[in-house]
C-alpha cells in the first residue's frame, strides 16, 4: 500500500487511526511524521491545542501558512479576493497575507510559463508579478517592524552578533517553502503521473519536509538569541531601485 506522509509541528501530537482503533503517542523536539494509508482516515489532534499549551513562532506561523494555502486553493484562481479572518494589525493577519501573496505569486508564474500565452496577456501579468514582488517586499519589512517592536526593551549582551538575514526574511522562507512542499504533495499524489515520477517527487518532498523543520527551528532559535540579547535585532531595508521611478534610468530619462 502507497504511503503517505504527514508532518505535524507540534511537540506532542496524538494520532488515532480510524481503521484499526490504535492510538499512538511520540515526542519529538519539532517534528513528527506520521506514516499512514492514502486512503486511511486519520484523525490528528494537537495536545497543545488541547491543553493550550503556547506554541512556537514558527509553529503558529506554519499554521497559518498552511490555511492561506488551503483557502487559495478553495477557488484556485488568482482573482479570488483575500478574505483574511484575522484582525488587522495583527501578526497573524500579516503571516496569513504573506502567504497568501506567495501563493497568488506562485499561480502567476506558472501561467506566464505557458509558451502559447498571448504576449499582450503575458505583458500585463509581468506587470502583475512586479507588483505583487514589491508588495511581498514591503510585507515583509512590515513584518521586520513588528518584531523590531517586539524586542525594542532587549539590551544586547557586549558580545552580541549580527545574523545574515533579519527575522521576517526568514520567515518569508518559510512561508515559500510551505507553498513548495503543498505543490509537490500533488505531485506525489498525482494518478496520471508515472510510478517514477511520484518517486522522484517523494524523495524531493522528504528533502523539503526536513527543510522546514531545520528552518522553523532556526528562527526560532534566532528570536530566542534576539530576546536574550546575544544577537542584535537590526533591519537593512532592501532599497529595491528598479521600481522607483527616480532611480531606475529606463524611467527617469523618459
Amino acid at each position: 500500500m502507497s504511503l503517505k506522509l504527514y508532518s505535524i509541528y507540534y511537540d506532542v501530537v496524538s494520532c488515532i487511526t480510524a481503521d484499526k482503533g490504535t492510538k499512538k503517542f511520540s515526542t519529538t523536539k519539532k517534528s513528527f511524521y506520521f506514516y499512514g494509508g492514502m486512503k486511511k482516515f486519520v484523525y490528528i489532534c494537537s495536545l497543545k491545542n488541547r491543553f493550550n499549551i503556547n506554541m512556537t513562532f514558527t509553529e503558529q506561523a506554519n499554521q497559518i501558512f498552511v490555511q492561506a494555502i488551503r483557502d487559495y486553493h478553495l477557488t484556485d484562481n488568482v482573482d479570488t479576493p483575500i478574505r483574511n479572518p484575522y484582525e488587522r494589525d495583527s501578526i497573524e493577519f500579516s503571516l496569513y497575507l504573506k502567504c497568501w501573496i506567495d501563493t497568488v505569486q506562485w499561480h502567476y508564474e506558472d501561467i506566464i510559463r505557458d509558451p502559447h500565452i498571448n504576449p499582450t496577456e503575458a505583458l500585463a501579468l509581468k506587470r502583475r508579478i512586479d507588483h505583487s514582488n514589491q508588495d511581498r517586499t514591503d510585507l515583509v519589512e512590515e513584518i521586520d517592524t513588528y518584531f523590531r517592536q517586539l524586542y525594542s526593551d532587549v539590551t544586547p549582551l557586549p558580545d552580541a552578533r549580527l545574523n545574515t538575514e533579519s527575522p521576517a526574511w526568514a520567515v518569508d522562507r518559510l512561508s515559500i517553502l510551505a507553498l513548495k512542499i503543498y505543490h509537490m504533495r500533488e505531485q506525489v499524489e498525482r494518478t496520471d503521473a508515472t510510478e517514477e515520477h511520484r518517486a522522484r517527487c517523494q524523495a524531493k518532498l522528504d528533502v523539503l519536509l526536513e527543510q522546514q523543520v531545520d528552518l522553523s527551528t532556526a528562527i526560532d532559535q534566532l528570536l530566542e538569541d534576539i530576546k536574550e540579547g546575544r544577537k542584535y535585532m537590526k533591519v537593512y531595508r532592501q532599497m529595491k531601485m528598479y521600481n522607483d521611478p527616480s532611480t531606475n534610468p529606463v524611467l527617469y530619462k523618459k
